[in-house]
């Protein structure tokens, strides 16, 4: 239900974690309001739906959907990595390979996935596959910095522009140019 939203609404998730009671996705989307009107329609739909199958009612996630932009590129795969890697944080499984409900298998180990559209920062980087998910392990290996891990988390609660995370304290794999 949730992937015919998606193609309904023209989106391309590039990274999404589902958690236990909540999301994260990160989305390109062909218009200003094709984001948010996807979002109602999962609450109109999947919502209901997923009650139903599990006698329960009430809202499925915690807290109202909430949005920000991120305005340079580069800050792309921090957020990507932040994403992936939130069950991890959560305490659920000791391995980001370990959690199905992401997108992580994908990127690091080339796993298909239907939902997932490679985003042209995540191909640059490595020439092909193999490489890139080569990279992509790497960079999740290494720690989320304590500044940037605040940075997102601040743009994640206070929706708006991600305007980047500080040059000096962004560490990391940067995508080649």
């Amino acid at each position: 239900m949730t992937h015919e939203v998606v193609l309904e609404h023209r989106l391309e998730i590039h990274a999404y974690a589902l958690m236990p009671n909540h999301v994260h996705f990160m989305i390109t989307s062909p218009t200003a309001d094709a984001l948010s009107a996807a979002m109602q329609a999962i609450g109109r739909r999947y919502v209901p739906y997923f009650n139903r199958r599990h006698e329960r009612t009430g809202g499925l996630f915690e807290g109202r959907y909430r949005s920000f932009i991120i305005d340079e590129e580069r800050y792309w795969v921090s957020c990507m990595r932040y994403i992936e890697l939130n069950p991890m944080r959560a305490g659920l499984v000791s391995t980001p390979e370990a959690y199905r409900w992401t997108s992580y298998r994908a990127h690091a180990m080339g796993e298909s996935n239907v939902l997932v559209t490679d985003h042209p920062m995540y191909r640059q980087l490595g020439d092909t596959s193999a490489e890139r998910s080569r990279s992509w392990r790497a960079f999740c290996a290494q720690s989320i910095p304590d500044a940037e891990l605040s940075e997102l988390r601040d743009a994640v609660q206070q929706g708006g522009i991600l305007r980047g995370l500080d040059p000096q304290r962004a560490q990391g794999v940067r995508p080649r140019v």
